[in-house]
């Protein structure tokens, strides 16, 4: 039987007993939450169904986030749980992170997603903290015993993801762009454009994972957490070898450039050169476009060389292989459809 009375001016505590049941409190602002709270439980009861919401109720999002940080962060790779980490302190300056979990709804989610929308943040940008806060609310249910709380992002709707940038290196470009950098970014720019490597993987490339006579090189930090092992082509393959043969031979890494550093120094080559709006990750675009219009691998063979995580992810590039296709229709075989391939400048 729930019993409400008041406290002070504006407080409602509501107490209920119940044979079997541990003796449950909670104190509101208004009486009528109070009296919402009270019937829910008892309807939960009686039902069989209640599960204790006290930590729930008792976590700060801010506190949880710390928890989060703590125990779920360590197992990401050194790259990524940096990345992580400052993603988290930044909500846990958010509003929303003095709420207590069992507080949190739907509205409270989608009232955030509008703030953020409102500072001009990307919609990618949203998705990724909404992934971080559906992630803890399922790690407090399953493995931190909160199991009368609900994920309330799994109820809100999502920001639209911007269409992924398209910027590709105009001819005579890579050129002036490696014209204006340090022998070691060349290198690393090389590699970018006949390997689609991300900007960590290239810093994180050990010579202990490079397979010279197998023409593999395997990827242990990736964006996706999951490891790889992708082909080498024979342009890649020869840069590799003649890289082993100089200074950096010796050495545990490839480069020493670090991703931050990587950043910066293709900030300063772009700027030289006088290249607008051109960064690191298009070179990536540029790779794989590349691999689309100058060679006639699959889309599966192309994912193995550039580690995309779905199909669907690669489905933008296929237009650039029209001319093929229609040429297939046309009876050709692999290989022989279309015009001739038009190679991107070097």
């Amino acid at each position: 039987m729930a019993s409400i009375r008041k406290r002070g001016p504006y407080q409602w505590e509501v107490r209920i007993r119940k044979k079997g049941m541990p003796v449950t409190c909670k104190t509101f602002e208004i009486k009528t939450d109070a009296e919402k709270w009270a019937r829910e439980l008892e309807s939960e009861m009686d039902r069989g169904v209640y599960v204790p919401r006290g930590e729930a109720e008792q976590t700060t999002l801010k506190e949880a986030l710390e928890r989060y940080i703590e125990e779920y962060l360590p197992r990401l790779s050194p790259t990524h749980f940096v990345i992580n980490r400052n993603k988290v302190r930044a909500l846990q300056r958010r509003d929303l992170a003095e709420k207590f979990l069992a507080a949190i709804r739907g509205k409270d989610i989608a009232d955030f997603v509008r703030e953020r929308e409102a500072e001009g943040v990307s919609g990618n940008t949203i998705r990724l903290d909404l992934a971080i806060l559906s992630r803890l609310f399922n790690l407090a249910i399953s493995d931190w015993g909160m199991e009368s709380l609900s994920n309330p992002v799994s109820r809100v709707s999502k920001p639209k993801v911007n269409k992924g940038r398209e910027r590709r290196l105009e001819e005579g470009e890579e050129d002036r762009l490696l014209a204006t950098t340090y022998p070691e970014m060349r290198d690393i720019i090389r590699l970018a454009l006949e390997t689609a490597m991300r900007r960590e993987e290239l810093s994180n490339l050990r010579w202990r994972d490079i397979d010279l006579a197998k023409r593999t090189a395997t990827l242990y930090e990736t964006k996706n957490g999951e490891t790889r092992t992708a082909p080498l082509s024979p342009k890649a393959l020869e840069m590799l070898q003649a890289l082993k043969s100089g200074p950096n031979g010796q050495k545990e890494r490839v480069f020493t450039q670090s991703p931050s550093a990587i950043t910066q120094a293709m900030r300063r080559a772009c700027k030289t050169a006088g290249l607008i709006n051109l960064h690191f990750h298009d070179l990536r675009h540029e790779a794989t476009s590349r691999l689309f219009e100058n060679t006639d691998l699959d889309l599966m063979e192309i994912r193995s060389i550039t580690g995309h995580k779905s199909l669907q992810m690669l489905a933008r590039y296929s237009h650039l292989r029209m001319d093929r296709l229609a040429g297939r229709l046309a009876g050709a075989k692999r290989g022989e459809g279309g015009s001739p391939d038009q190679p991107r400048p070097s």
